[in-house]
């Protein structure tokens, strides 16, 4: 039987899995009420998606990484500002 933290962690593995595809297909819809619904669902996995990653932080079976600094932020910024202007 599973323990709980591998539940929330196979859960999570999965709506993480759900949102690229949600990602891959409302792009490619031109049915618009086809893509207005996908949209809908997308939202509603997020919404659960913050829900399971908050049980798993209050559980500690999720440490997010730490905290980028203003330096990191910079550099990112720097970089994709350049990769813009090309």
């Amino acid at each position: 039987m599973l323990d709980e933290k591998t539940m929330v962690s196979d859960t999570l593995a999965s709506v993480n899995g759900e949102l690229v595809r949600f990602g891959e297909m409302i792009p490619q819809t031109e049915n618009k009420e086809l893509k207005q619904c996908l949209k809908q669902l997308r939202n509603e996995c997020e919404m659960s998606q913050e829900k399971l990653y908050q049980i798993a932080r209050e559980k500690s079976y999720y440490v997010p990484a730490a905290k980028a600094s203003e330096q990191e932020i910079s550099h990112v910024k720097s970089v994709l500002t350049g990769l813009s202007m090309k």
